[in-house]
């Protein structure tokens, strides 16, 4: 039975889980790489009367209301209220997952098949690549420095695994893959004649709707083709790729886009990175300048002099959402017997006292106050002891802006799969936790 109406009301948002749910599925459908997810960021930013910001620009003449400013694969918007600016209250996520990544000179030919020559971005999960149908997506930059969005959302490359016949203990002694020699996707076969260079220049330029002899560059991304849809017995499920962390980033869009009521005095902001799986260390990433450059000048458009801005950002608060993970059922013992959220269990705060969180005592308490506030129950995660932890842009952010941070996202399986399983009832309650953060 498919559960098309949940007449439940909640503390959510959107008074139908699954609504939200839905709409999630449409946005990681729509964003196949870091360049799509910020365009699709940017496009209901608009639709909203969102107003664009050029970071080249001198002045911005900024007044209260609703802004933007958009760069590669980042974005940082802005709803500016009333009265002299006091504090921020900021939503951070990032835009990007872990994928195979097209090299500079990536075509070439094996064993009479065309293939592709990619990179690892991130920590992938390699073997969820394989005997996949994969697409391709992200720019190119043409010589007059413009960039061009290209999807090619068909099945046009495959990593194939080597059959079993010819690998009799993968079953018993493992997968062993090289990311150099066994992640390389086939996307066709080397007639006579084919130049795999050309051939995929003009693919991409094509897809690009750009002349292939004015492409200088590209940043092109394989994904797989299969559609995001919610699953499980009673559509309880979301089954995607990108939920890590496209999930946080459309939680955090949908509670901005909400949050037109606010104290005077407080700016809310969401600030959605590019390139946080590889450590955001870019113009773009969370351990560059863009988010305080946007900050600081909002601060002086306002009239803030250095000590006001100062101030301003001791007072404020910063929600970093990154997905979490949830105990698995197979491998229960890979959890601290503590602190284990669940699917379905709601929002998760990420603790870690060697700092890859940006949670502090302080800091949680103020999360916890938040969603006692919008009703949304909390859980905890903590890794083990003997497991080493992930990270997120909250230590970046709190230790560049000297703002305190609080970690937190909603528990998913799979984590840089693929494809990753995540519970629909939990997308609408991070969204309204994060609405609350940004309205009060």
């Amino acid at each position: 039975m498919t559960r098309d109406v949940d007449k439940r009301q909640g503390p959510w948002l959107f008074p139908i889980p699954m609504e939200s749910a839905r709409d999630l599925c449409r946005f990681v459908d729509a964003s196949p790489s870091p360049w799509h997810a910020a365009a699709a960021v940017v496009e209901r930013l608009l639709a909203k009367g969102f107003q664009r910001y050029d970071l080249r620009s001198p002045s911005w003449d900024v007044k209260p209301g609703a802004g933007f400013v958009h760069r590669n694969g980042s974005v940082i918007a802005w709803r500016l209220r009333e009265g002299a600016l006091r504090r921020f209250a900021v939503v951070g996520a990032h835009t990007d997952s872990p994928n195979l990544r097209l090299k500079p000179r990536a075509a070439y030919t094996s064993e009479g098949c065309l293939q592709l020559g990619v990179e690892v971005y991130g920590g992938a999960l390699w073997n969820s690549w394989l005997d996949r149908d994969l697409g391709l997506a992200g720019v190119v930059f043409t010589d007059d420095g413009e960039a061009h969005r290209l999807r090619v959302h068909r099945p046009v490359a495959r990593v194939s695994q080597l059959a079993i016949h010819l690998d009799r203990g993968v079953n018993t002694d493992g997968l062993k893959l090289n990311p150099q020699l066994h992640l390389a996707p086939t996307w066709g076969l080397a007639r006579g004649g084919v130049d795999a260079a050309e051939t995929l220049l003009g693919l991409l330029a094509r897809s690009a709707g750009v002349d292939p002899g004015a492409v200088r560059s590209h940043d092109v991304s394989l994904y797989d083709l299969t559609a995001s849809t919610l699953g499980g017995l009673d559509d309880e499920l979301v089954f995607a790729p990108r939920l890590d962390n496209l999930a946080c980033t459309h939680a955090g869009l949908a509670a901005m886009e909400s949050a037109e009521q606010g104290p005077d005095g407080t700016c809310a902001v969401l600030a959605c990175f590019d390139h946080e799986e590889v450590g955001s260390v870019s113009v773009d990433g969370a351990d560059g300048t863009l988010l305080s450059v946007v900050l600081e000048r909002l601060a002086e458009e306002r009239g803030l002099g250095r000590s006001a801005w100062h101030a301003a950002v001791a007072s404020s608060l910063m929600l970093s959402a990154d997905m979490a993970h949830a105990a698995h059922p197979n491998y229960p013992d890979k959890h601290e017997p503590r602190h284990k959220p669940v699917l379905g269990g709601g929002p998760v705060l990420k603790t870690n006292y060697n700092l890859r969180y940006g949670s502090s005592a302080p800091t949680a308490a103020a999360l916890r106050g938040l969603a006692a506030r919008a009703g949304v129950t909390l859980q905890d995660f903590v890794t083990r002891s003997d497991i080493g932890c992930g990270s997120t842009i909250g230590p970046l952010c709190a230790s560049r802006l000297g703002m305190p941070v609080a970690d937190l996202g909603t528990p998913m399986l799979s984590m840089h799969s693929a494809r990753e399983c995540a519970a629909a009832a939990d997308h609408p309650q991070l969204i309204s936790l994060l609405a609350t953060h940004l309205t009060v």
